[in-house]
């Protein structure tokens, strides 16, 4: 990439954050009353934090401090499964209301407004998953992560299909993230601002119980050959 290139790219960059901005600040008037009432509801039920915190990757592989509504009882360790899975027994019953909404994610609209995330990006990963970004995957860590996507509207159900009799990372390392990285691969490359938008739209749907973008290789059995990924995703990202 000549300098002129890195100039215009940068220069890109930083439409893109202020745009997403932007786009935080047209919503307030109906993401703040909504975030007051979540914010109630986890207090009266489980008390004090409101928040929860948690390390992940972020652009170029920079760690940032992701915020969501607390899904857990506070009581609840840092050193617990990474990955939230369908009737988890860990939820408070506001947490389960909010992992089953996607509401839980509201609170990551500060990151947007910080840069450190976008309203559309690949879903950053904790640290513990940083293995993942390597060989062709490490290409996903050139983008802003991001609240939207391909990836999280195809995987809206996610916490359903952990096989129960198999352990949750390991089907998450070698099923679900290479299917993920997929999606991503095969859309953010040509992106536009237009189909940003729709995604966002997608995700909502999606959240609405939309299974429409859900990509066939989650039906497969642990261990099956994924090497189509490349391909479902292509599809799934148009």
């Amino acid at each position: 990439m000549t300098d002129a290139q890195a100039s215009t790219a940068a220069r890109a960059a930083r439409g893109l954050t202020w745009l997403d901005r932007l786009a935080v600040l047209l919503t307030l008037p109906f993401t703040l009353p909504l975030m007051t009432v979540i914010a109630i509801a986890v207090v009266i039920e489980s008390g004090w934090p409101i928040f929860f915190s948690q390390e992940r990757l972020g652009q170029g592989g920079r760690r940032f401090r992701i915020y969501k509504f607390r899904k857990f009882p506070a009581s609840l360790g840092r050193d617990t499964l990474p990955l939230t899975l369908a009737n988890d027994a860990r939820c408070t019953r506001v947490g389960n209301f909010l992992a089953q909404t996607k509401l839980d994610e509201l609170p990551q609209l500060w990151n947007v407004v910080r840069g450190d995330m976008a309203v559309v990006g690949p879903r950053p990963e904790v640290p513990d998953f940083e293995a993942c970004y390597s060989g062709p995957y490490r290409r996903i860590l050139d983008f802003r992560p991001g609240i939207f996507g391909p990836s999280q509207a195809a995987f809206r159900g996610e916490a359903a299909l952990y096989p129960p009799q198999q352990d949750p990372r390991d089907y998450y390392l070698k099923v679900l993230f290479p299917a993920k990285a997929a999606l991503d691969l095969a859309y953010y490359p040509s992106r536009t601002v237009f189909r940003d938008a729709s995604w966002v739209l997608r995700g909502m749907l999606a959240v609405c119980g939309s299974k429409r973008f859900m990509p066939a290789v989650v039906a497969r059995k642990p261990g099956a050959d994924h090497s189509s990924g490349a391909a479902m995703g292509n599809k799934a990202a148009s």
